[in-house]
């Protein structure tokens, strides 16, 4: 019998990132595990060389895991597939195909479907595969498992993942709040793994040189005995290469959480806390619970008393909410400062309950992945590209940490509006949200600030250049004078401009 007989594989939106879910069907895959393999691509390949790649080890089955950033490459890799190898079993799963997967073609080309978590269910078909006993169903429904029946994945992160690739571990699945744009509202239990088995795991991974932790738990700081405990663990074992990143619900910090996030030093913690929205209204008809003023104070707490990274989320599109509410709990977030704002468009993943909005407010969606809101009857498609481009600009500018003395200044105290100026001129001068140089990036902040927000000439340049001290003072402001169109003259004032660029983007 090959030791190759079945493939795991899926297609990575980037290199650095490994697969959590392809190595929990390896590691539960029993006795079959000495014939299963697993490969890992990127979108930046192509599916026909994938194809050859995988065809190559004359596999009886390649199961597949499939996700809204590669539903279009993996459509295209499966009917590759079926055309070069037909009598190759195809077996796909993941969550962009476990709801609402009726008429998609991914679906109808593969052999067989798997919904839910497939840890245990994947292993389970091969075994009759292997056997000649072909389910009658092609769909197969997953049974909810006991965490405590799973073997644990991380020894199949290989010593290459461990120095080349982020590290995804969780300590629970699931998540018992209800917020209707979040898959996990679909199954609102909240599962641990057996704590002390968990830890053994991460001490393992640890004395392999694993240092950067990335959990995918959905609410970390839930349980709050198990949160304090995986904390723990980290302090005693502090370097300074560590790095820990968790998902936490923003108005739940006790005392016995904040005694230990507050030991951490900078740059080893890094929280991604899911605001979203700060609308009341908003909140209860997505049915999201969040005590906003109990998140203002644990946002406060964290800037002022702790080491921890902030990455705050704020989604724009929710039903509900136009874009004055937008703007008020944007301006909202950004008072409480956080180190970053994640300003996201709404998706409608499939099966999300937010779906019933739909039709009351006019939720129109794109019909191709990422599914992102382009109108609803609060916001038009015209001010929703807007607001695509405030989201990027933002992205480029506030949240790169480049413009750390100059962002106070664009923000001033009115951060929505200024920032959406500034978006919007952005893109009427250049027509473009990505690809803009850094050279050309700081010569356009500088004419905004001071042509359109009227900032004070003399504070931009100081603000910019405290930003890139690369070159020295004099240099940076003949440079910011000298108009781009004159750079090529020989003159004095053109040839110091271009001096001072090369000094500054060597």
């Amino acid at each position: 019998m090959s030791q190759t007989q079945i493939l795991l594989s899926t297609i990575n939106a980037r290199y650095f990132h490994a697969s959590l879910g392809l190595r929990y069907l390896l590691a539960n895959m029993a006795e079959l595990e000495r014939e299963t393999a697993l490969f890992e691509f990127t979108l930046e390949q192509r599916p026909i060389d994938i194809a050859e790649q995988l065809l190559a080890h004359q596999p009886h089955i390649i199961g597949i895991s499939i996700y809204i950033w590669n539903i279009e490459q993996s459509t295209q890799l499966i009917a590759l597939l079926k055309a070069i190898s037909p009598e190759t079993i195809i077996v796909i799963g993941g969550p962009e195909v476990s709801h609402e997967w009726q008429g998609e073609r991914v679906v109808e080309m593969a052999d067989y479907l798997i919904c839910g978590a497939a840890d245990l269910a994947f292993a389970e078909l091969c075994r009759d595969l292997l056997k000649g006993d072909k389910p009658e169903e092609k769909v197969i429904q997953a049974v909810p498992l006991a965490l405590d029946d799973l073997a644990l994945p991380y020894p199949h992160f290989t010593d290459k993942d461990i120095a080349n690739r982020i590290i995804y571990v969780e300590a629970s699945r699931g998540c018992p709040f209800k917020c209707e744009f979040c898959l996990s509202a679909l199954d609102k239990s909240c599962l641990h793994f057996d704590i002390e088995d968990f830890l053994t795991a991460m001490d393992q991974l640890y004395q392999r040189g694993v240092r950067h932790f990335k959990f995918t738990d959905r609410t970390f700081n839930l349980n709050i005995d198990s949160s304090c405990a995986v904390l723990d663990f980290f302090l005693e074992r502090l370097d300074d290469s560590l790095f820990l990143h968790f998902e936490v619900i923003p108005d739940h910090l006790p005392d016995a959480l904040k005694a230990r996030i507050a030991r951490f030093p900078n740059g080893t913690l890094q929280l991604e806390i899911g605001i979203q929205s700060f609308n009341p209204e908003v909140q209860q008809l997505i049915s999201r619970k969040q005590d906003n003023q109990r998140s203002a104070e644990c946002l406060r707490w964290l800037r002022e008393h702790s080491n921890a990274h902030m990455h705050a989320d704020l989604i724009i599109g929710l039903p509900g909410e136009d874009m004055a509410g937008f703007a008020q709990g944007f301006d909202q977030l950004v008072a409480l400062n956080p180190h970053e704002i994640q300003v996201g468009i709404l998706k409608r993943l499939k099966g999300v309950p937010i779906a019933r909005h739909d039709e009351h407010y006019q939720m129109r969606y794109n019909p191709m992945p990422p599914y992102n809101l382009l109108c609803n009857d609060r916001i038009d498609f015209i001010t929703m590209q807007r607001l695509n481009r405030f989201a990027r600009y933002w992205e480029m500018i506030a949240n790169s940490g480049r413009f750390k003395q100059s962002m106070p200044l664009i923000l001033a105290d009115q951060p929505f509006q200024n920032f959406m100026q500034l978006s919007d001129w952005l893109f009427e001068t250049t027509g473009q949200t990505h690809k803009i140089s850094l050279n050309r990036l700081i010569r356009l902040l500088y004419q905004g600030m001071t042509e359109l927000l009227k900032v004070d000439n003399e504070q931009t340049l100081q603000a910019l250049h405290r930003d890139f001290k690369k070159v020295d003072y004099p240099s940076f402001k003949i440079m910011m004078a000298a108009e781009p169109s004159k750079d090529n003259k020989s003159n004095k004032s053109a040839l110091a401009s271009r001096q001072a660029q090369h000094q500054l983007h060597p």
